[in-house]
C-alpha cells in the first residue's frame, strides 16, 4: 500500500444471489427444493480507486449502481468476491446510525455500547463523553430509555457518537439530513472540522451540493463500474446531463403509456356510445375551447441542440414548436403561452400582442416557434397552455395542458424560479 494512501481498492467485484421464489420455512425448502432458484446479480464489476490521507471523496450514481455496496465493503460489513481492499487506520462508519442501540437502555448506556462497537475503550469513552453529550444537545434526555426518543433524537445521538471516535477514516452513507436545520448545519461544520484535522472522508449522497461543499473529488459509479472520476465541478454536470437523458426516456415511456391508456379509454367510450372514435373525437374538447377556425395539432419541445425532449436542466433554452391546422382565415392573430406548475400555480404567461409584435393574419396551416432562451424554473413538473386568438381576444383554440415539461437542478434553492444574483460578503 502506498504510504500517502488511506484507502486502496483494486479490481473489486461483488455479486449477490437473488432468489426468485425461496421458501421461508425449512419444511418449504425441503419439500419444494425446486423453488430455490436464483439469479446472480453483479453489483460491482471490477472497480479500482485510491483515496489519499486527509482527502474527501464523494460516490455518486443512480439507485442500484453500487455506491452503498462499495461503502459496505469498505466497512467490512460484506466482503468482495474478487479483488482487494486495503485501509490504514481506525474506521468510523455513518451507514446504519444507531446500529447496536438497545431501546430499553438509556441514552448514556447506549453511548458506551455504541462507542465500544467502534473500538473505543471505557477510558477513551469517558474522555469523550462530555463532547458527545454536548454535540447531541440531548442532556436532559440522556438518562431516559432510547425507546422514548423521537426518530430525530435517536439519529442525533447516533451521529454524535460516530463523529467523536477520532477515526482516521470516516464513511458516510446518505445520513447528512439528521435532525432540524440548525443541527444539520452543525453536522456540516463538524465534518469540515474533522476534515481539517486530516481525517479521510468517503461520502455516498444523492445531494451533489453536499458533496461539492466537502469533497475534492467525485467518483461516478454506473452499473457497477467507474464511469467518471475527478473534480465535482467537472463530473457533476456530466452526471446531471446523463440523468436528464434518463429522465427524458422515462418521461417518454410514461407519455406512451398515457397515450395508450387514453386511446383505450377513447375506444371504450366510443363503443359504449355506439359512435366511431373519429366522431367521438370531434365531440370531445379535452380542456380546449374556441371557435375552431384554427386547431393546434401538436406541441413539441426541443433542446438547444435540436433534440426533441421534455426534460431540461434549470436555466436551459427551450424551443416550443406549435403545429396548427387552419380551417378559416384568422385575422389579427395572437399566439399565447402560459406556464403552470403541476399544482396549478401560474409561473409565467405572455403572447405576441403583449410582446408588441407586428399584426399578422393566419392564411394557411403552419408552425409557430417560440424560443425560451433561459428558463430558470426550479425543479419540478410544469404544464404549458397554448392559445390562438383573433382580433380583440376572441379564442380560436385554447389548448389547456398542451405539453408537460420537467426541470431538474443540482442547486437546492427554493420557490418557483431562480433569480440571478451575486453575494458580496463583508470584508
Amino acid at each position: 500500500m502506498k504510504p500517502e494512501n488511506a484507502i486502496e481498492v483494486k479490481d473489486v467485484t461483488k455479486k449477490f444471489k437473488v432468489y426468485l421464489d425461496k421458501g421461508s420455512q425449512l419444511k418449504e425448502r425441503l419439500l419444494f427444493h425446486e423453488r430455490n432458484r436464483y439469479e446472480e446479480r453483479w453489483v460491482l464489476k471490477g472497480i479500482s480507486f485510491e483515496v489519499k490521507k486527509g482527502e474527501a471523496i464523494g460516490l455518486i450514481g443512480h439507485n442500484g449502481c453500487g455506491k452503498s455496496t462499495t461503502l459496505k465493503l469498505l466497512t467490512r460489513i460484506i466482503y468482495p468476491d474478487a479483488g482487494s481492499i486495503e485501509m490504514r487506520g481506525r474506521v468510523s462508519s455513518l451507514i446504519e446510525l444507531g446500529a447496536g442501540f438497545h431501546p430499553d437502555m438509556s441514552g448514556r448506556e447506549n453511548i458506551y455500547t455504541n462507542a465500544a462497537i467502534f473500538g473505543l475503550t471505557k477510558k477513551e469513552i469517558d474522555a469523550r463523553m462530555d463532547d458527545i453529550i454536548a454535540f447531541s444537545e440531548l442532556e436532559e434526555f440522556l438518562d431516559n430509555p432510547v425507546r422514548t426518543y423521537s426518530s430525530g433524537m435517536y439519529m442525533r445521538l447516533a451521529f454524535s457518537v460516530a463523529i467523536n471516535v477520532d477515526a482516521d477514516i470516516l464513511l458516510i452513507d446518505e445520513i447528512l439530513a439528521v435532525g432540524d436545520t440548525n443541527f444539520q448545519a452543525k453536522c456540516f461544520n463538524k465534518l469540515r472540522e474533522i476534515k481539517a484535522q486530516g481525517t479521510t472522508i468517503v461520502i455516498v449522497s444523492h445531494s451533489l451540493g453536499q458533496i461539492e461543499q466537502i469533497c475534492e473529488r467525485s467518483i461516478w459509479i454506473h452499473d457497477g463500474q467507474i464511469r467518471a472520476e475527478g473534480s465535482p465541478r467537472d463530473v457533476h454536470p456530466e452526471y446531471l446531463s446523463f440523468m436528464g437523458e434518463k429522465r427524458q426516456e422515462i418521461a417518454e415511456k410514461e407519455k406512451e403509456r398515457q397515450e395508450e391508456k387514453e386511446q383505450k379509454k377513447h375506444h371504450e367510450e366510443a363503443e359504449e356510445k355506439k359512435v366511431s372514435p373519429e366522431e367521438l373525437e370531434k365531440t370531445k374538447q379535452d380542456g380546449r375551447w374556441g371557435n375552431g377556425h384554427a386547431r393546434i395539432q401538436s406541441v413539441k419541445l426541443y433542446a438547444e441542440n435540436g433534440q426533441e425532449q421534455n426534460v431540461f436542466a434549470t436555466g436551459s433554452l427551450v424551443m416550443v414548436k406549435v403545429a396548427y391546422e387552419l380551417k378559416e382565415t384568422v385575422k389579427d392573430a395572437v399566439f399565447g403561452i402560459g406556464v403552470f406548475r403541476s399544482d396549478g400555480v401560474q409561473c409565467y404567461g405572455t403572447n405576441t400582442r403583449i410582446d408588441q409584435l407586428e399584426e399578422f393574419n393566419l392564411t394557411k396551416s403552419g408552425t409557430m416557434c417560440l424560443s425560451l432562451d433561459h428558463v430558470n424554473l426550479l425543479p419540478g413538473e410544469y404544464w404549458l397552455d397554448i392559445a390562438i386568438e383573433s382580433e380583440v381576444g376572441i379564442p380560436v383554440d385554447y389548448y389547456r395542458q398542451a405539453a408537460k415539461v420537467e426541470f431538474y437542478s443540482q442547486i437546492g434553492d427554493v420557490g418557483i424560479a431562480r433569480i440571478d444574483h451575486k453575494w458580496k460578503l463583508p470584508e
